[in-house]
């Protein structure tokens, strides 16, 4: 008996991939909106779905009050004895609607010139169905497989993840495929996210005895100024360089001071700064607050009276696979087997899911859509919808029959 190639693998999978099943769940998918906290009708459309088509196991797993996950998984083989499991995963929540729609509606679905309309559909509700359909493939190729596939739709990525942290929670996982936009290109990984809150401190007065105040604004300001100049380039390996840049951004991306409209004047004794710290994986903590506290020095070099504290507000780590991790291997192979050459490995510098998980289960980032998004008139073209799914339908097929022969 012979071993199967990765072309015969492939050849296999994607000739089950029902590709006009794949572009209406697609645009089914566009016209339900699932802006983060209403979540709910696009788990409860997914998990139907799931349901109709034969998944094991479909739940709407409760994370918050009507924004649960849609879960489910299809069993391959002895899945149970000898096989790995894959969680290929997404979100379902999706940023505000932006104004500007002209070429279509943000919720309409349409298919105009190869292309499905969608607000979100790049952020990322096509991937979620890719996924969907990539597991009806293999299951449909009958090719010799062992284990299991789960699909898990996540709620609350743009808040604090609380999706992905229940569904892990409770299921483990050999491997994983978050579906975020990546071009169709493997990202290895992506920067974390730190926020700390400056509250500055000054002497408040009305308006009128200004010279007895000492303004907060007038303070956060020198801070303000000192934070956006920051260039921290910490000591990194020179391939995490390669990858990510020297640079950990560092930006005062909120500003809470003065006083509300219509109450009464006085000059405000507070401010807080909200800074938001983008690191590279293996940045700490402490190096990035030593950064923040040498530019409230200099702040303080300008204006004596500047005075302030520094509270760590949340930390999001930045998630790193290895090139030579098997989880890498296996998607370089797969995107190669789909694409007939071979691929680079990339890095993103948003904020994934694996920022929960990552570190507990080996993950590689790979799916359809790219920069712009969150715009007027975003979509995705069908072509590149077709390929994603026939990765992750590649992807799934090789880790669960390595070493099985034909």
């Amino acid at each position: 008996m012979s071993v199967l190639t990765d072309t015969s693998v492939y050849e296999k999978v994607s000739a089950h991939i029902d590709e006009e099943r794949l572009v209406r769940l697609v645009q089914e998918v566009s016209r339900i909106p699932s802006i983060l906290g209403e979540e709910g009708p696009l788990a409860e459309y997914l998990a139907s779905t799931m349901a109709e088509s034969g998944f094991a196991g479909v739940e709407l797993q409760p994370v918050l009050p009507e924004r649960p996950n849609a879960i489910g998984h299809v069993d391959f083989g002895d899945a149970a004895a000898e096989g790995r499991t894959v969680v290929l995963t997404g979100h379902l929540d999706t940023k505000p609607v932006s104004h500007g729609w002209t070429v279509s509606e943000p919720f309409s679905g349409d298919l105009i010139d190869g292309a499905i309309y969608g607000h979100g559909i790049m952020d990322m509700k096509a991937a979620l169905v890719c996924q969907i359909v990539a597991i009806e493939a293999l299951r449909a190729s009958g090719l010799p497989v062992n284990g299991r596939v789960a699909m898990a739709a996540v709620s609350d990525h743009m808040g604090d993840q609380l999706g992905s942290i229940e569904y892990f929670k409770e299921h483990t996982a050999d491997y994983c495929v978050l579906g975020e936009l990546s071009d169709n290109e493997i990202f290895l990984g992506h920067r974390g996210r730190y926020y700390f809150d400056i509250h500055v401190r000054g002497v408040s007065a009305h308006t009128c005895h200004k010279p007895l105040a000492v303004n907060a604004n007038m303070l956060a300001a020198h801070a303000i100024i000192e934070l956006d100049r920051s260039a921290l380039t910490p000591k990194l390996e020179d391939w995490v360089v390669d990858l990510f840049g020297p640079e950990t951004f560092m930006a005062p991306g909120r500003v809470y001071g003065g006083l509300p409209p219509g109450g009464p004047s006085m000059i405000p004794d507070e401010c807080v700064i909200r800074v938001d710290c983008r690191p590279q994986p293996g940045v700490t903590i402490e190096e990035v607050r030593a950064e923040i506290d040498a530019c409230l020095a200099r702040a303080k070099q300008a204006e004596p009276r500047f005075e302030a504290e520094v509270v760590l507000a949340d930390v999001k780590s930045g998630y790193m696979a290895s090139p030579e991790d098997s989880v890498s291997e296996l998607m370089r192979r797969s995107v190669a087997a789909v694409r007939g050459e071979q691929p680079v490995f990339e890095v993103a510098g948003w904020l994934g899911d694996t920022a929960s998980f990552g570190q507990d289960v080996p993950t590689i980032i790979f799916g359809p859509g790219g920069e712009p998004v969150y715009c007027p008139d975003e979509h995705l073209s069908v072509d590149d919808i077709v390929e994603a799914t026939r990765v992750y339908a590649m992807f799934c097929a090789m880790a669960l029959m390595d070493g099985v022969e034909a």
